[in-house]
């Protein structure tokens, strides 16, 4: 099967390419770049025209719960990665606190079979310790050789010091990261931002020296042991300030945000709507001015969506109870278009780099190209579509985003990795 992206801008940060043309992809493999195609070209082809089409290099998401094995009924392998193919992404990166943790090569080996078929790639992040219990490191070498791509406790904070000094320490024999959920369990325990506007709501605040602490000792345990500590879901000013001094000294830390941290605020939990509620927990107003700076100063490598599904019967609690997480594979990229982009917050260039080559470059993953030749693995943008997001209609199986019904101006449009293409919601085989 041939497909033609006719009168396309093609952007590929990596290589500096930056042209309007044609781009044909026969077999899953980019045959030519630039110029116009032929009637002969065009023969039997899928044509996609649509003025203003961008073709960047396939979007990764280096954050993502999947929840299989365990709650099956919030999210399946098959079903997160239908959301991810719909959200523009031809990668993503799976959190192992599932039940059982993903903690052993047999757990690796269940996902990647239940992703086996799937346009989007799905890379394991395995276990820092046995079980996520924070007593025992895993099995890291052979958790490698299974495919693991990182380390993390996610859902929580590496459990001792002593541990993750380890684990910086066998993860650099490896050549990959510690993924760290930076909060001090003894500081939080909250259900929003402590500030001035857990106090008016009335509900019990988590404060952002809560995250700052942790982030300070996988900096400094970084800087001691000469691994790479990667900060998920950043959060708090302070944080981001600890980040920028670590990368001046060439300490290797990098850092995440998702797009709820740099779109909302505290002050946005007001109508107890659990949809709201998130780990870490919105910040205040400051807090998003010193995201949006860590942004364009490039203190923040990544846009991770912590995609985090929820079965609604859990998330129909009082807010105080509900469990943390909202959805984020299909609104990822549609919010850094609308918030960062259409703000001029960001470049649309920056913008791919931090979907496309910022997570694979923390996960030490090959980095897709647009070049002839190449397989295709792609994500395409019409950054000046207008839509509305119905969560009703949803890939994943569950529901719980803060923004069913919002207006947005960019939508992820198509995807092709792995000799198929994803649009219009179906998958096609090339």
């Amino acid at each position: 099967m041939k497909v033609i992206f006719k009168n396309a801008r093609f952007i590929d940060p990596e290589r500096k390419l930056d042209e309007t043309g044609d781009l044909l992809v026969e077999e899953g493999v980019i045959r030519r770049i630039g110029g116009t195609t032929t009637e002969e070209d065009a023969n039997g082809a899928d044509v996609i025209d649509r003025e203003g089409l961008i073709v960047a290099p396939g979007f990764f998401d280096m954050h993502v719960h999947l929840r299989e094995p365990g709650r099956e009924d919030a999210e399946t392998v098959q079903s997160g990665l239908a959301a991810a193919a719909n959200g523009g992404f031809t990668g993503v990166a799976y959190m192992p606190n599932t039940e059982p943790a993903i903690d052993s090569a047999e757990a690796i080996a269940l996902v990647k079979e239940k992703a086996r078929g799937s346009l989007t790639e799905a890379f394991p992040i395995a276990a820092v310790s046995v079980g996520r219990k924070g007593e025992a490191l895993s099995p890291m070498a052979e958790l490698v050789e299974a495919g693991a791509v990182a380390f993390s406790d996610d859902g929580a904070a590496v459990a001792s010091s002593a541990l993750l000094r380890r684990a910086l320490e066998y993860s650099n024999m490896f050549g990959v990261p510690i993924v760290e959920h930076c909060e001090d369990p003894d500081l939080a325990g909250g259900a929003m931002n402590e500030g001035y506007f857990s106090t008016i709501y009335g509900l019990p605040g988590v404060p952002t020296v809560a995250e700052d602490v942790i982030v300070a000792r996988g900096v400094l345990l970084a800087e001691f042991t000469g691994g790479a500590f990667h900060v998920a879901h950043v959060s708090s000013k302070r944080s981001i300030e600890l980040v920028r001094d670590a990368k001046a000294r060439g300490i290797r830390v990098t850092a995440e945000i998702t797009p709820h941290h740099f779109t909302l605020v505290d002050e946005d939990v007001k109508t107890y709507d659990t949809n709201y509620k998130m780990n870490p927990p919105l910040r205040s107003r400051e807090d998003l001015e010193a995201a949006l700076e860590g942004l364009k100063d490039a203190t923040i490598d990544a846009i991770a969506s912590d995609h985090a599904p929820h079965a609604p019967e859990d998330k129909e609690r009082e807010f105080i109870y509900a469990p943390n997480g909202v959805l984020g594979l299909e609104t990822a990229v549609p919010l850094a278009l609308s918030e960062l982009v259409g703000k001029k917050v960001l470049s649309i260039e920056t913008t791919i780099e931090k979907f496309a080559l910022g997570p694979r470059r923390i996960l030490n993953l090959p980095i897709p190209k647009i070049a002839e030749g190449e397989p295709a693995n792609l994500t395409v943008i019409d950054p000046a579509e207008v839509w509305t997001y119905d969560a009703a209609k949803s890939k994943s199986k569950s529901r719980n985003t803060p923004f069913d019904k919002r207006l947005f101006t960019g939508k992820p449009v198509a995807a092709m990795n792995q000799g198929k293409l994803w649009r219009d919601g179906e998958m096609k085989t090339l």
